[in-house]
């Protein structure tokens, strides 16, 4: 297929597969904001030229420095539907056509003056932008703009500490749906790949000083294979900054959760004992062993699937049970020609290895798949939106008949997860 055209097969979709409305008849037990959110994540958003000359950089969130890509005073780091359910997925300008997608984006609009999301001209909702934290304007003392080094949703503060990935740095390595190697690569001269930490703290003091805003600390970054024992340096890494950021806390133990690399027990001890640490989670990203060494060779190679497990299983043994959790980037299974070939399989199979996590307090949580520019996967196509809330539905089943409500990636802390949204709708364990 050609750059900037569209197969017969993608042009279709709409007459393939389940509507949004259609979706939302049949899956009554899940919000139907849940499963916009999920369509929106899946398929991305592009933004009109007067919503985006509407967007204000002083009130609105607009401004992204991360793993991925980097944005200021533009484009809307994300928003919230009317519910209050976060929505946190790839914004375009209308007018940037570089990828065409399989799926058309839903579109951010404009009425009456106020943002709302369309779908080929017809309105779905209001949204409502991001707000802009205070310290988004303010230096630090070496005089780095804080938004470089300090990310913010309405409930977090995030620190994205090491800004690439050791598995692309090796040759086919990476995972095949991610961008982050080389989007950090095409803008190396901006970027340290470890961010400095004295702009990290000085940020975190910064942000404490706007009262009610915050709700965790959250720290990610690439895998680092480096140190005395094989990630001894990332680990190390986690627990200064943890250290850092704890000495502003009267708690031993604040809200805080680290999305890392599968750590062995000695690891997982050091940084329980060390730090304010109380949420861990390392992401298998795929629920199946082959398709995992497919879609993730590094992972495969250097720890493995089920020693991924395994180690997962001792956090939750050193951390607590719902207090550990696995990301997957549901409907990567799919991708082909290794995927899953039906999804009927794909959803038995992984809700198994989901229940299988479960038994031993792990919990899952549900990051949509969505087709990146730049990645090995840039020209796989996303599951059905159907499947996807049949998984997320699936997921919180399991989460509630073991009593995991995994509190650090929940609705009131990440936002991010359409399968932990669910919690809003429990009704006890």
């Amino acid at each position: 297929m050609s750059k900037g055209r569209r197969s017969d097969e993608d042009l279709v979709w709409r007459e393939q597969e389940l509507s949004l409305d259609e979706v939302i008849q049949k899956y009554p037990e899940v919000s139907p904001f849940i499963i916009l959110k999920i369509d929106v994540q899946r398929r991305g958003a592009k933004i009109s030229g007067p919503a985006l000359k509407a967007v204000n950089p002083e009130k609105d969130a607009a401004f992204y420095r991360g793993i991925n890509l980097e944005s200021k005073g533009t484009i809307p780091y994300g928003f919230l539907l009317r519910d209050g359910t976060s929505v946190l997925c790839t914004i375009e300008d209308e007018e940037d056509t570089s990828f065409t997608r399989r799926r058309e984006p839903y579109t951010i609009d404009l009425l009456n003056g106020r943002p709302v999301l369309t779908d080929q001209g017809k309105y779905i909702d209001d949204i409502y932008y991001l707000p802009n934290p205070d310290f988004t304007s303010k230096l630090t003392s070496k005089g780095t703009p804080m938004w470089h080094v300090l990310m913010s949703r309405p409930q977090r503060m995030d620190i994205n500490l090491y800004q690439t990935c050791d598995f692309w740095k090796l040759p086919g390595m990476n995972c095949k749906y991610c961008v982050a190697g080389a989007t950090f690569h095409s803008t190396k001269d901006e970027k340290a790949e470890i961010v400095d930490l004295d702009d990290v703290e000085e940020a975190v003091v910064e942000a404490l000083k706007q009262p009610g805003r915050y709700r965790s600390v959250f720290l990610c970054s690439g895998s680092l294979l480096s140190g005395a024992e094989p990630q001894d340096d990332e680990v190390n890494l986690y627990i200064e900054m943890l250290q850092r950021v704890g000495k502003y806390f009267t708690e031993k133990k604040i809200m805080s959760q680290i999305v890392a690399t599968a750590f062995t027990e000695k690891q997982l001890k050091r940084l329980y004992s060390e730090t304010m640490l109380c949420g861990y989670t390392a992401d298998l990203e795929v629920l199946n062993e082959e398709i995992f060494n497919w879609v993730c060779p590094g992972k495969a190679k250097y720890i493995g699937y089920q020693a991924w497990k395994e180690r997962l299983f001792r956090a939750a043994e050193i951390f607590g049970s719902g207090r550990v959790s696995s990301g997957v980037v549901s409907g990567v299974e799919m991708a082909q020609p290794h995927g899953f070939q039906s999804e009927e399989e794909a959803l038995e199979k992984c809700l198994a290895e989901a229940e299988d996590l479960a038994r031993h307090g792990v919990s899952v949580s549900q990051q949509i798949y969505h087709v990146e520019p730049g990645s090995v996967f840039q020209r796989q196509k996303t599951a059905t939106l159907d499947y996807l809330t049949a998984f997320t539905w699936g997921v919180d089943k399991i989460a509630r008949s073991y009593g995991l409500e995994c509190f650090c990636d929940d609705y009131r802390t990440c936002g991010n997860h359409p399968n932990t949204d669910m919690a809003r709708l429990w009704q006890g364990k």
